[in-house]
């Protein structure tokens, strides 16, 4: 019998050491999730005039952008919209609207072909954050955005559609307002064209 326990204690303690080993540790709290950065530009820059603008074409100057200011998507100090130096073309859009999803990816590649002879600036309408800055992840959207949390940007210009694409000439007054649909590369360039006097063709 005394045999038969000291073989039994070996086995025992082994058993009760797999056990042990066996309970995990209490999980470490997590570590808090770094907040994604923005995938716009920076906004700093729409209030100085672009480095090589050109004159908007001469014609009948209309009403200046609403008296709002909106925050940026990248933080800083907010945007006067009066304050806006054009020439510019703002495209009001929601992640939830089809007709602005699909014409985005033409305002960033109207974006990159302005070579700095005017603006291209996003305003985030009804929306979310989240799912703004999702879009623009997955879209490679990049130039400057500006968050409206309610509408008051279209409210002050006394419309409500989406999208909404107003070219602002040189003078800080709105040119043209477009409410037709989704924009393609071929019509941005003809509004640049008219409005802004600025060939952008591909």
């Amino acid at each position: 019998m005394n045999r038969l326990a000291y073989l039994l204690v070996p086995v025992l303690l082994g058993l009760a050491g797999c056990t042990a080993a066996a309970e995990p540790d209490r999980p470490a709290a997590p570590a808090a999730r770094p907040e994604r950065p923005s995938p716009f530009d920076d906004c700093a820059a729409l209030t100085t005039a672009p480095a090589s603008a050109a004159a908007t074409p001469a014609g009948k100057a209309g009403d200046r952008l609403p008296e709002l200011t909106l925050s940026c998507f990248t933080g800083g100090t907010p945007v006067a919209m009066r304050d806006v130096k054009g020439p510019a073309v703002v495209n009001v859009w929601a992640s939830w609207c089809l007709p602005c999803r699909k014409e985005l990816p033409a305002f960033q590649r109207l974006h990159e072909r302005a070579a700095g002879r005017f603006q291209v600036i996003g305003v985030n309408t009804r929306d979310s954050r989240g799912a703004a800055q999702s879009f623009g992840e997955d879209f490679g959207v990049r130039f400057p955005m500006l968050f409206d949390q309610g509408d008051a940007f279209e409210r002050g210009l006394r419309r409500n559609a989406f999208p909404l694409t107003v070219l602002v000439g040189s003078d800080g007054r709105i040119r043209h307002i477009e409410a037709t649909g989704a924009l393609d590369d071929a019509r941005l360039a003809e509004l640049v064209h008219t409005y802004l006097g600025v060939d952008v063709a591909a």
